[in-house]
């Protein structure tokens, strides 16, 4: 039931009693703003309040139009907008590589989506030896797949030491910088062109490879015509060098048709994907920003996992560690918390959030979406008590 305004009524009345219907509806001009324009009876809105609305909008650096990256950026703006409480705003990046960047150097850069080989890129190429101390991880989201096409001729990664190798640089460079540097490959890299060009180059003869670290199935790989079977994806092993960076994967004939022989499977590595923020103080308005994003994010989660949302979140698993890199801390509280809720004999939180439950009348039983949603609702019950 909408909520009755009993002064503006009560006010109303009185005016209209006091003044004929010409005074009336003077009196009703004079109290609308200045300079505002009236069509008919409608309501003339209020802009939001300037302080409100930015305490309440996070960034969040995406990709380039056509991949995952800028979709799921949209679908967080579309699920997790909360008026001028909680405002998520998209922005179009380059690439995980220059998005790490611009997180730690862009002062309106909130967040962004990073794949995890771009952090030992960056640290290399830039010479940030504390680069993990300086950013913190929300959540792993999804796997890039390292797509290496190469020639016929090219057997094995080490057949392309010398050779000419195409690597974008916000697809391809971060992976092919750090898997060749720790397999001792000295390849001659070209990352001087934009994607399609680079593998345009490549089919028409210019050089050796192609490496893009992309979504498996991408349709830029897909769509390769590849007559005469004149290309063909690279096997690149799951060497111990890699490991703590990369996990194992493989390329099917199923998936990749055009590429792979019938039947056969093709050895590869994925890097992680992960939500990456700059590492704010505890204290400081940024973070406790962000902390209410998480609370949203990993609050309706299971929203963002349904259709119409990109596929790619059902690869998201929140709990999920990323190696050599930490936490934000909100939002391991927020996970930690949410385990701790699983066991009755857990001190702290739990008690208190049967507690926020009791006062709300909340079901005993319910979903894990909706213990989801109200545990984020707690955890705001909590903050506002602490900044009171």
């Amino acid at each position: 039931m909408a909520r009755v305004d009993v002064c503006a009524i009560i006010s109303a009345i009185i005016l209209a009693t006091a003044c004929g219907p010409g005074d009336s509806a003077r009196a009703q001009q004079q109290r609308a703003p200045a300079g505002a324009a009236h069509v008919g009876a409608a309501h003339v809105g209020t802009l939001p309040d300037r302080e409100s609305l930015n305490s309440g909008t996070v960034t969040v650096i995406t990709a380039p139009i056509g991949g995952p990256m800028s979709v799921m950026g949209s679908d967080m703006a579309a699920v997790l907008d909360e008026g001028e409480s909680l405002r998520v705003l998209p922005i179009l990046g380059k690439g995980s590589a220059q998005n790490l960047v611009d997180i730690i150097m862009l002062k309106n850069i909130d967040m962004g989506f990073v794949a995890t080989d771009a952090m030992e890129f960056v640290k290399t190429e830039y010479n940030i030896p504390d680069i993990a101390q300086r950013v913190r991880y929300i959540a792993q989201l999804f796997h890039n797949d390292v797509h290496i096409v190469a020639r016929r001729e090219i057997r094995s990664l080490q057949d392309l030491n010398g050779k000419r190798v195409f690597a974008e640089r916000s697809i391809g460079l971060p992976a092919a910088r750090t898997i060749f540097r720790r397999l001792g490959i000295q390849a001659d890299i070209d990352s001087q062109t934009d994607p399609t060009g680079g593998l345009q180059k490549l089919i028409d003869g210019q050089g050796d490879a192609w490496i893009a670290s992309v979504s498996k199935d991408a349709p830029i790989i897909k769509g390769i015509k590849n007559e005469g079977g004149r290309l063909h994806l690279l096997a690149v092993p799951y060497d111990r060098a890699l490991q703590d960076i990369y996990l194992p994967t493989a390329f099917s004939s199923e998936e990749y048709p055009n590429l792979v022989p019938p039947g056969a499977r093709i050895d590869a590595v994925a890097a992680s994907t992960v939500l990456m923020v700059y590492n704010w103080p505890e204290n400081s308005e940024r973070y406790r920003r962000t902390a209410r994003f998480v609370d949203a994010l990993f609050g309706k989660i299971q929203v963002l996992q349904s259709p119409p949302r990109h596929p790619k979140w059902r690869d998201t698993v929140l709990s999920a560690p990323v190696q050599g890199l930490v936490r934000f801390k909100a939002a391991q509280e927020w996970l930690e918390g949410a385990r701790a809720m699983q066991s009755p004999t857990t001190d702290g939180n739990p008690a208190e959030f049967r507690k926020f439950l009791d006062e709300r009348k909340a079901q005993a039983r319910m979903s894990s979406d909706e213990a989801a949603r109200l545990y984020s609702d707690f955890l705001k019950w909590q903050r506002s008590k602490e900044t009171r």
